[in-house]
């Protein structure tokens, strides 16, 4: 006798399909990206390269161009991601795309981890000292228990 199974979604099956990796231009986040790449080459994964541009308080934004300024960066991780990817063909060969969101950057990342059906996390440490008493995003993606975490230091 055989039972049937429904097909359905589920993670982490046969290595991770999507993995996500927050950048802010910070080493950390370099570092963090770099690594996520060298997964997702190994496991033939697809990497999601996430900023999350910060929302300011319209109080806080008063003369200052902040929506400019995050589109800026961003447009300078692409082009520094999209250059890494070209001195690598040819030797390395890793499926990426590039998704922007806008808001605090934990629940960015949780968005586009949802979002993307992601199987996997990858983020770098903290470099705000405040981080060690008040908590990380890396420590809050961990506590939120919904994906496997890499905290790359």
């Amino acid at each position: 006798m055989t039972e049937q199974h429904a097909h359905r979604f589920e993670r982490g099956t046969d290595g991770p399909k999507v993995i996500v990796v927050g950048v802010d231009g910070s080493d950390s986040s370099l570092r963090a990206a770099a690594y996520a790449g060298g997964l997702a080459r190994r496991q033939h994964a697809l990497l999601a390269v996430v900023y999350v541009q910060p929302v300011m308080s319209a109080g806080a934004a008063v003369g200052a161009p902040v929506a400019e300024v995050t589109d800026e960066i961003a447009e300078d991780l692409v082009a520094q991601i999209r250059e890494a990817t070209e001195r690598t063909k040819g030797i390395f060969d890793v499926r990426w795309e590039f998704h922007t969101f806008r808001g605090d950057p934990y629940g960015g990342l949780v968005k586009a981890a949802d979002d993307l059906k992601a199987d996997a996390v990858v983020v770098g440490a903290s470099e705000q000292a405040g981080h060690r008493i008040v908590g990380s995003v890396a420590i809050r993606l961990v506590k939120a228990g919904r994906w496997p975490v890499t905290v790359v230091p």
